[in-house]
């Protein structure tokens, strides 16, 4: 099973060369890793030896060791690492594996690359879970990790505040989506409300409540499902805050004794609207996988 990850890193080299080799700073940006530590080692020509722990939660960790077992500098100025890593953990589903890390100027930045492969334990089971489960985690986590460390490196943006980032940035996307998959299911589709339908045909659709209740539902249910499916892009938001500036409008213009009920379309949309706001303000210093390259480029 291999694993490769590429993203453009817009600084110098020496820097990109500090945060990745160093186990301090290494740490600190990637998810893969809670604990990375250099053994001690007789001279500078041995091998470097390291160990290392992940975190998987209810206070578990698996561990593993490596080393590292050469370094280049070539005359076209890019760098490279190779290391092997083998784990004797029960716990831990990878065996032994190896892989490298390379440095390759570009006139528009630092591209920096990761391949490594792995042998599994657990037999059959384990070559299972591996590729229906770990190895696109692992893929997904290294390449929101490489971002993360763009992101620090670009904008300065430390890697405790860009996981903070991403957290908001996931709660406000999945509320969104709750709101408006719940509103377009159950009040409209599966339970018609006695509001729904009067706010209907207060707006001039009495003739044709149960089409238009059905379309605004469908409507309703295919926002939220593209809130979810684009995670990452800006337009879901801005058409929700579209979506929630017309219906307020209406309402206020067709049926404005709703105005004052009990969980009025006031509050209501501007607790939705304020979600949608907090979410542009994350997404723009949230970390993406989706913002690396997943395989070698054919040139």
């Amino acid at each position: 099973m291999s694993i490769y990850v590429e993203t453009l890193i817009r600084t110098p080299i020496e820097t990109v060369w500090k945060l990745t080799q160093t186990p301090e700073l290494h740490q600190r940006w990637d998810l893969r890793f809670s604990h990375i530590e250099y053994l001690p080692r007789d001279s500078a020509t041995e091998p470097q030896r390291f160990r290392y722990a992940t975190r998987i939660g209810l206070g578990l960790q698996v561990k593993g060791e490596g080393e590292s077992v050469g370094e280049r500098n070539l005359a076209d100025g890019s760098r490279s690492s190779a290391l092997k890593f083998s784990s004797t953990d029960p716990r831990s589903i990878i065996l032994e594996g190896s892989g490298y890390w390379k440095y390759v100027p570009s006139a528009e930045g630092i591209r920096f690359i990761t391949w490594y492969e792995y042998r599994t334990r657990f037999g059959s089971f384990g070559r299972l879970f591996d590729r229906c489960i770990f190895q696109p985690l692992m893929g997904w986590a290294t390449a929101w990790s490489f971002d993360r460390l763009r992101l620090w490196l670009e904008t300065d943006l430390n890697p405790k505040d860009a996981a903070q980032h991403a957290l908001v940035h996931g709660i406000a996307r999945a509320a969104l989506a709750f709101v408006f998959i719940y509103h377009g299911l159950v009040p409209k589709l599966l339970h018609p409300h006695a509001d729904e339908i009067a706010m209907l045909g207060a707006a001039g659709f009495s003739a044709h409540i149960a089409g238009a209740l059905t379309s605004l539902g469908v409507a309703e249910i295919i926002l939220g499902l593209g809130i979810l499916i684009f995670p990452f892009r800006r337009w879901p938001i801005f058409v929700a805050l579209g979506v929630l500036l017309a219906a307020t409008i209406a309402v206020s213009v067709s049926v404005p004794q709703y105005l004052v009920a009990a969980f009025n379309p006031i509050s209501l949309n501007l607790a939705v609207a304020s979600l949608a706001v907090i979410d542009l303000v994350a997404i723009t210093r949230t970390p993406s996988a989706g913002r690396c390259r997943r395989k070698p480029s054919s040139s």
